[in-house]
């Protein structure tokens, strides 16, 4: 049985304890949810029948509609913990800092890590005084070393989305040992980055078939519960339709396979011109997107949330022209703060339907 409970963090390790010694299988929720989510997140899993092996539930981020649970054994996340005990340089008398919530697949991973002997789960970095690590997304990295708190850390762990170099160069002029995953809630994790380029996670092969990412792993979920997502299978190989290549040994993601812009003749995969636009000074991070329009197929459009130095000019744009094809520069710019998933990563749809409605800031250069 699937048992969705609140994602409040005051003795929930316990109650993830007490659930799986009952063999039931726990499903953290977010106290931010409106009643509508929770009652289609709990009417999904009440209609749930996991198999025997199943311990794990997780909602993936970004879902809309009917919720989409995905659903795991405990070997699947237990099989990694001793090879993220050494990224993290912690163990069973050390602690793991959790700034993204708990309804979060990474961060609930680490509670199961927890359960098993890992490093003692705190929820807030003024829990204590010690030495600790971090697993998180960029954006809790970026407001933990905002907040002055990184005098306290010696590992991060970051996953979710794209770690910007310069973050990067930030945390580990702190003392900080950054290491950078790339994973799904569908694959765990598939390729690390210790500061040149990911590899393939511990026990992972991957391999590209016409450009998109396969994995062999014992990390892969059983499936799903409630509405059906990307994960595909052929034998022990998987995939959730991520575009990628591998260039010296490295992988270099480019983007799902369903997330192109297609505009007049051109195919625009949004993370290459995300990163572009990254790099530009005074961006702190970038969405891009396809914004309908009838004769070409889609624009391709920008979201850009500025830093406190940014200050967009005609020569911002110019900028990005002279970084990118005549194909791959946005032809609308919208400015204002990143809308995000409950584990920090940037919500591609929200931005684009706020865009859409109006909601935010349009640039005219």
């Amino acid at each position: 049985m699937i048992i969705p409970l609140s994602g409040a963090t005051d003795g929930l390790l316990d109650r993830l304890r007490e659930i799986r010694e009952a063999g039931n299988v726990p499903l953290v929720g977010d106290a931010r949810w409106s009643p509508a989510q929770w009652e289609a997140v709990r009417g999904a899993a009440a209609s749930a029948q996991p198999a025997e092996d199943i311990a794990w539930a997780t909602l993936t981020s970004g879902s809309s509609g009917s919720p989409r649970i995905v659903l795991r054994s405990a070997s699947s996340w237990a099989d990694s913990f001793e090879a993220v005990a050494g990224y993290l340089e912690a163990g069973s008398d050390d602690a793991v800092l959790l700034p993204a919530p708990p309804a979060a697949s990474l961060t609930l991973f680490s509670l199961a890590h927890a359960l098993a002997g890992g490093p003692r789960p705190l929820f807030e970095a003024r829990e204590t005084s010690d030495s600790v690590s971090v697993h998180c997304t960029p954006q809790s990295l970026r407001a933990v070393l905002d907040a002055s708190a990184a005098t306290r850390l010696r590992a991060a762990l970051v996953g979710g989305s794209h770690l910007d170099p310069a973050l990067r160069e930030r945390a580990e002029s702190a003392g900080i040992r950054v290491t950078a995953y790339y994973g799904a809630a569908e694959l765990s994790f598939v390729a690390v980055d210790e500061g040149d380029g990911l590899r393939p996670f511990p026990g992972v092969e991957v391999s590209i078939r016409d450009g998109e990412l396969w994995v062999r792993s014992p990390f892969v979920a059983s499936g799903y519960a409630g509405a059906p997502g990307p994960l595909r299978r052929n034998g022990a190989w998987a995939t959730v339709g991520d575009r990628a290549e591998l260039v010296d040994g490295r992988l270099r993601l480019l983007g799902r396979t369903d997330g192109a812009i297609l505009s007049a003749s051109a195919t625009i995969v949004p993370e290459e011109v995300e990163a572009v636009l990254r790099s530009l000074p005074g961006v702190r991070d970038a969405i891009v997107f396809g914004l309908p329009r009838a004769s070409v197929g889609a624009l391709v459009a920008a979201f850009v949330e500025l830093d406190e130095h940014g200050h967009p000019t005609a020569n911002f744009r110019e900028a990005a022209a002279a970084l990118l094809t005549p194909a791959h520069r946005p032809r609308r710019w919208f400015a204002g703060e990143l809308p995000r998933t409950a584990s920090g990563k940037p919500a591609r749809a929200e931005a684009t339907r706020r865009a859409l409605a109006g909601e935010v800031a349009r640039l005219v250069f």
